[in-house]
């Protein structure tokens, strides 16, 4: 009885931490909680980012009435489907008592097991990597290259919430201005524009539209750090309705002002100047500052996977480099964002939180929920097989 005790009072000296494992969450650490102005601001800077600049482009292919319905339809289904992870989330955190499900990748493995964490990870981590295709100028990438090891080094994001803000006013800034220079080219001008490109051009556009929308893998941590959780759907209804009537005035404008002539980064519209340095500015400080702050699901991947949940900086600049040297190498522009919106977002963002809805709710939905639930399914399917094959077709087009 004396050595029981005595082990129990000393318990607290010889414990020691277990090694994590498949099922440790990937977001760990404790987080403070955001204010609705915050969490407002962080969803839109892990949403809004470099696909915005080819929407113009894409509405001179779609056609400015078919490229505006395609956005607003893709941006309701998006937000449908990142309130179906944090209702899932939530449902299983009431059946174990505890939180324990902290990003996308913990709730695959809840529910599928080690091979749904894997198949979120590979996702992530495809999509995300794409983000410093911005600029395909090997001199400006390499003089990125120290400061971005630099940024991409700290290890939380609350370090990083500063610069999250800052980068929000020099994006809205840089659009706006983008914006009133569409406006007044359209005066001069006046060109001719069309509503509908036809259906030969429909998934190419759907593919652009679900990237310009993709950023799902922040989600969860995301609600997890809100302060007003049952608030939050409402937050992220009016954070992704602003940014569905930002992008569709910005491509809109965008098509209208250059018509046919529009190009796949509508920034190379605006000639040479002082506005359109500016603005090019502005846009590459906006992408330089958030790459850090959405590669970070990327990072908790890695760092899982391969250094057993450890905070790794070796690592994370390896990554750093891979995606410079993707970003050296991506042909066009916009047709790999399609690429990409089509073969990975699509999954991601629609597939896999319907069919992990479906899986847990399938005893308590009703046949209109699981009727939804399939069709969400079938129909990211759909898109992202049909969306990777016209974009390979645009691809191969251009190279021909």
């Amino acid at each position: 009885m004396g050595f029981d005790k005595e082990a129990s009072s000393s318990s607290h000296v010889l414990q020691v931490p277990p090694l994590p494992r498949e099922d440790t969450p990937l977001l760990g650490q404790p987080r403070r909680l955001s204010s609705q102005s915050k969490t407002f601001a962080n969803v839109f800077i892990a949403i809004v980012g470099a696909g915005v600049l080819d929407l113009p482009y894409t509405f001179k292919k779609t056609g400015w009435l078919m490229g505006s319905l395609m956005l607003f339809s893709v941006a309701l289904l998006a937000y449908h489907c990142m309130m179906l992870l944090v209702f899932t989330r939530r449902k299983l955190e009431s059946i174990h008592g505890f939180s324990k499900i902290n990003s996308f990748g913990d709730l695959g493995f809840e529910v599928c097991g080690p091979l749904g964490r894997f198949a979120v990870d590979i996702m992530i981590v495809l999509a995300l990597a794409s983000i410093l295709g911005l600029s395909s100028k090997t001199v400006y990438l390499w003089a990125c290259f120290p400061f971005q090891l630099g940024l991409n080094s700290i290890a939380t994001l609350t370090h990083l919430a500063p610069l999250s803000i800052f980068a929000d006013v020099v994006d809205l800034a840089a659009v706006g201005v983008v914006m009133v220079e569409d406006v007044l080219v359209f005066l001069k001008n006046r060109p001719e524009l069309k509503a509908f490109g036809g259906f030969s051009v429909f998934f190419y556009g759907l593919g652009v539209a679900v990237y310009s929308f993709e950023g799902i893998g922040m989600i969860l941590p995301l609600e997890l750090e809100a302060k007003y959780k049952d608030k939050f759907g409402k937050v992220l209804a009016l954070c992704m309705a602003f940014i569905s009537l930002l992008y569709g005035a910005f491509g809109i404008l965008g098509y209208m002002a250059f018509g046919e002539e529009t190009k796949d980064i509508i920034t190379t519209n605006l000639g040479a100047g002082l506005i359109s340095t500016l603005v090019q500015l502005g846009l590459c400080v906006n992408l330089f500052i958030t790459f850090p702050l959405m590669m970070n699901p990327v990072y908790e991947v890695v760092e899982r996977r391969l250094c057993d949940s450890r905070y790794c900086l070796w690592l994370r600049w390896v990554v750093v480099l891979g995606v410079s040297l993707v970003a050296l190498l991506v042909p066009n522009f916009a047709d790999f964002l399609s690429l990409v919106g089509s073969s990975v977002c699509c999954a991601l963002g629609f597939v896999l939180p319907a069919a992990f809805h479906l899986m847990v709710f399938k005893k308590e939905l009703g046949w209109d929920g699981l009727i939804l639930d399939a069709i969400i399914v079938v129909l990211g399917v759909i898109m992202g097989v049909s969306g990777t094959w016209s974009s390979l077709l645009e691809i191969f087009a251009s190279k021909a």
